[in-house]
């Protein structure tokens, strides 16, 4: 396991948040970053002139972001502790992509009204033509399709490729990819 995280940070990472539109200079969102699996190689793909801004209300899991950062010499990931909740603090049109990957469902906002609500902050918080990634684990993809568009976004593409999951093993899963309209 420990294996496929370290080759996922190296390597996959990048290819697949490359492949789910992530480009270098742009500034990312990763809310709900946990340990930073997918905000260390979006880093690395935004590069110098590119911010991530991992965000998290885990603190015990926000506190391993930046040693992960810091081995792989990032200096563009600025952690974020919410507490929970579902208001962002960055000006409006300020990002250019948000990673919302296992972050709609029950277990994490439970409320249909608390996930519009956060749906609709990242809509005020994204530039024109920004890119919303979803990992819509442990929701049916048809109402999470519906629920994303009803809030400001086109569904864009989806993506079956290879996903680093909560347990730290890499597997398939479907990516939604969304424009802000």
């Amino acid at each position: 396991m420990e294996t496929d995280i370290k080759r996922w940070l190296q390597t996959n990472g990048e290819v697949f948040l490359r492949k789910a539109g992530i480009e270098k200079g742009q500034s990312i969102l990763d809310f709900g970053c946990g340990t930073g699996n997918y905000a260390i190689p979006a880093a690395k793909i935004a590069g110098d002139n590119g911010k991530v801004y991992a965000l998290d209300k885990d603190e015990r899991a926000l506190s391993r972001v930046e040693p992960k950062a810091r081995v792989s010499g990032l200096k563009n990931i600025e952690i974020m502790n919410t507490a929970g909740e579902l208001e962002v603090h960055l000006d409006d049109a300020s990002v250019d992509v948000v990673l919302l990957y296992d972050v709609l469902h029950s277990m994490s906002i439970p409320e249909a009204d608390d996930r519009k609500q956060l749906l609709n902050e990242l809509c005020r918080l994204m530039k024109p033509g920004g890119l919303l990634s979803v990992y819509p684990m442990h929701r049916d993809l048809q109402e999470v399709k519906e629920e994303v568009e009803s809030t400001g976004f086109n569904l864009e593409k989806e993506l079956d490729e290879a996903i680093i999951s909560y347990a730290g093993e890499i597997g398939k899963a479907r990516i939604l990819s969304f424009r802000k309209k």
